[in-house]
């Protein structure tokens, strides 16, 4: 979820420093309103039932799309804090751990089962709001939000803290300077493009939390969960009360990086997750061509998420060119070849000319070992001759985009 909600959100923190290029109605909407007071709940209760009365409604149906995403990152947020959810340079390196979590002084003991069942549920929520947003057709809907105005209640207390907004949290995590009134005077006018865009993230989301799921990581989580949450249950339990209360750099600290690193050797548990995943990725790769369709056949200029060339985006400095679309879709041919097997992954080891079928990878996959997989064993069983992807493509995109392809590609979707 961090992918969407940091880039995203991020995105819209940084919006606050600069003056809004339009401002919206000083009136709330209803969507608004609910955002507001983290209604999420009673929102998707009210929408749903007025699509109840007019299933055609694009613009209700957006909405209730909208408020199902926030309510399934309040859930997540909320499960992570009820954990213990721990905030240290181990937590950094993975994203779905890197939301702004606050610190709980009484977490509960989490076990791996509650931690496969945080992804279970993360997976069905995100399925619900693909669901929810599929049958929207209309090409004219839109829906301007004023997102920075958004709360989450992300101790699950009942109350709402001013900390506890879009606008304070990530002006918080970025020092970038912003304000309730700049929250106020930012919307952005979201349509139809930005529909398939939601749903090609969505897409994205569950494929990476599949994959997840499909691995036994339970040796893992028994050796090196106490680097994440507070108090977990494990079968070492010593491993919590040897730990360094100062959060220092000690010899624990690097002899627990060594066995996280050891332990990733995951057996298959569940295969069917991993041809799920792939058929998200190639679900992500068909809504972005979607997407951009739409975008680049708008004729309005109105507070724009994603631009066309002849747009501007909301989003200050931040132009988007035909050469810089014609490289994303070229990207997606190329990685559509490399998720069919039509094309193969290069291999890094010298004196081999095949190459690595990643839709095997996916499809008959096997035990994953990291440290066999940078060694290159691991990938013997899905190497053969074919067609490799061309390496100058990948450089011809790095220079499309003046070397922020990956940056462009979390906006692009």
């Amino acid at each position: 979820m961090r992918i969407f909600v940091c880039c995203f959100l991020l995105v819209i923190s940084l919006l606050f420093s600069f003056t809004p290029l339009v401002k919206s109605a000083t009136s709330v909407s209803d969507i608004e309103q609910y955002l507001s007071n983290a209604e999420f709940e009673q929102a998707e209760t009210a929408f749903a039932t007025k699509l109840e009365k007019d299933s055609n409604d694009d613009e209700t149906r957006f909405k209730l799309g909208v408020v199902q995403l926030m309510g399934t990152t309040q859930k997540l947020m909320q499960s992570l804090y009820r954990y213990g959810l721990q905030q240290n340079f181990v937590t950094q390196f993975f994203p779905i751990l890197r939301l702004p979590v606050p610190i709980n002084p009484q977490p509960e003991s989490v076990t791996y089962e509650d931690t496969r069942q945080i992804l279970q549920n993360l997976v069905n929520d995100l399925t619900k709001i693909k669901n929810t947003l599929e049958p929207i057709k209309d090409a004219q809907v839109k829906l301007p939000l004023r997102l920075g105005l958004t709360r989450i209640d992300f101790n699950a207390d009942g109350k709402l803290a001013e900390d506890e907004s879009f606008w304070k949290t990530f002006s918080l995590l970025t020092g970038i300077p912003a304000t309730e009134k700049s929250a106020q005077n930012l919307a952005i006018a979201f349509d139809a493009g930005d529909v398939i865009w939601l749903r090609g993230y969505c897409n994205l989301l569950s494929a990476i939390a599949q994959v997840v799921l499909a691995y036994d990581e339970s040796k893992l989580f028994d050796a090196t969960a106490h680097l994440v949450f507070t108090q977990p249950k494990t079968a070492y339990p010593f491993l919590i009360n040897g730990r360094n209360p100062s959060g220092g750099f000690d010899l624990d600290i690097i002899s627990d990086i060594i066995a996280f690193v050891h332990l990733i050797n995951f057996p298959v548990a569940e295969p069917e997750r991993l041809t799920a995943a792939v058929e998200n990725l190639q679900a992500v790769t068909a809504l972005s061509r979607q997407s951009w369709q739409l975008i680049l056949a708008e004729t309005d200029d109105d507070r724009e998420w994603l631009p066309n060339p002849r747009q501007k985006s909301v989003i200050p400095n931040a132009a988007v060119t035909q050469s810089m679309i014609d490289g994303w879709l070229t990207f997606l041919d190329e990685a559509d070849a490399l998720l069919t097997g039509k094309k193969l992954v290069p291999f890094w080891r010298k004196r081999e000319v095949r190459g690595i079928n990643l839709n095997k990878v996916f499809t008959q996959p096997r035990t994953f070992d990291l440290v066999l997989w940078g060694q290159g064993t691991a990938a013997a069983p899905y190497l053969e001759l074919g067609k490799v992807t061309d390496t100058n493509t990948w450089l011809r995109l790095l220079e499309v985009f003046r070397g922020q392809f990956f940056e462009f590609a979390a906006w692009f979707n």
